[in-house]
């Protein structure tokens, strides 16, 4: 059998964190935390799952796209320390579904999560991110103070992402965020329009946590049951996203990872790696589909390439400098792709619902995905006492509970 030259499989590990690198620190950047942080527990979840699986699943874990709303919410009522705990809980979660996966089978998915309901939850969480996108685009401050100048800026980055989208070079189709967020902030460079003090006066080695910790970003975590339950029914969605990707990495490797390692085993890793992330003050994690695509380009199937990304992210944490210059980048140059990634969020929804060919001729689905998409867009919140559930949340529980509740006596 060959074996890859060391030089050669550390270059590929290496294009694999480069890949994921635009998403894994855009959702830290867009809810106040500290992107080392989330550079670090992306590698070090990475590396958890890739125990708990056996090292046999060639996949990558980052920031979640799913809790960005709901984190920013969490921030602002419970604050930094009752949020970290609740992700950390989110993870517990996690490790629940493992349990009744490994018991009960993958049938119980096909029950209570069908593309009827996972369909539209996945729609919700790429429309109910819009305004994020279109307050960030216009303005310089993210907060919708529209001002010409943003406008142009970040239409030129999605320009540039629609086009590497479209590009024939298949190293650009996987690339679209990363190089338009190179193109605009290049522009603002040279333009003036980025301050770049931050960079020069940051040192080159930081310790992440003592760096999230002065920039107000940073707290130990701390028990709060109304933060805890609030973050709970968020963590259907990344849920339903993690068998989705292993379904996909499957296909692109001619493995079953279902059967071997096991679906309860990817989900356990999943939720430890989010239970480790809660605890150190990152982002939940998630299996990311922008490296399974990576892998289905270049055919890098091995998990020795993951495992090398992930320790290049542990590495690339302790970098003062990089942590700085990713918070620099202007808002309507964040706001460019992000009406591209969030719009592309819901436009796996609606392929989901395609694929599944749902039956739009039954009244039953166009109430279930009626509520789904009402409850979550609007964000629509219940609240008793201390306890809210949150609109993402509470559209998931109401969808499956509405599809069940619709097909009782109805032969599956």
């Amino acid at each position: 059998m060959q074996v890859d030259h060391p030089v050669r499989t550390l270059f590929i590990g290496a294009q694999m964190i480069f890949v994921a690198f635009g998403a894994l620190v855009l959702v830290p950047v867009l809810v106040g935390l500290h992107p080392s942080v989330a550079l670090f527990t992306a590698g070090a979840g990475t590396l958890l799952f890739s125990f708990i699986t056996k090292r046999l699943v060639p996949v990558f874990l980052a920031s979640s796209f799913a809790f960005i709303a709901p984190i920013q919410f969490s921030i602002a009522k419970f604050g930094y320390g009752a949020t970290f705990m609740a992700l950390a809980c989110a993870g517990v979660l996690y490790t629940c579904l493992a349990a009744i996966i490994f018991f009960e089978g993958q049938k119980i998915l096909d029950k209570y999560l069908p593309p009827i309901v996972t369909g539209p939850i996945i729609i919700v969480i790429g429309l109910s991110l819009s305004d994020v996108a279109i307050d960030m685009a216009i303005s310089w401050d993210g907060q919708g103070t529209y001002n010409g100048k943003a406008a142009l800026v970040s239409a030129f980055t999605f320009s540039v992402a629609m086009i590497m989208v479209r590009s024939s070079r298949r190293i650009l189709n996987v690339l679209p965020i990363i190089l338009a967020i190179t193109a605009g902030y290049l522009v603002c460079f040279f333009t003036g329009w980025t301050n770049w003090g931050p960079v020069t006066d940051a040192p080159w080695f930081i310790f992440p946590w003592s760096a999230a910790s002065e920039a107000g970003q940073f707290e130990i975590p701390t028990w709060s049951l109304a933060a805890i339950l609030y973050m709970l029914p968020v963590a259907i969605v990344p849920a339903i996203e993690h068998i989705g990707d292993i379904l996909a990495i499957s296909n692109v490797t001619k493995k079953d990872f279902l059967k071997e390692p096991g679906l309860h085993r990817t989900m356990l890793g999943d939720g430890l790696a989010t239970m480790l992330a809660g605890c150190l003050g990152g982002p939940p994690n998630t299996t990311y589909s922008e490296v399974t695509g990576a892998v289905a380009i270049t055919k890098a199937f091995k998990v020795i390439y993951m495992q090398i990304a992930a320790c290049l992210a542990i590495c690339l944490a302790f970098v003062g400098k990089l942590g700085a210059f990713l918070q620099t980048i202007p808002s309507p140059v964040m706001g460019g792709v992000l009406i591209l990634a969030f719009g592309m969020i819901a436009a796996v929804g609606i392929g989901t619902l395609i694929r599944s060919k749902a039956d739009f001729e039954d009244p039953r689905t166009y109430l279930v995905v009626a509520v789904i998409l009402i409850v979550g867009i609007g964000g629509l919140q219940w609240t008793f006492g201390s306890f809210t559930i949150g609109s993402l949340g509470l559209a998931g529980i109401l969808g499956i509970t509405l599809n069940r509740i619709l097909n009782i006596g109805v032969k599956d």
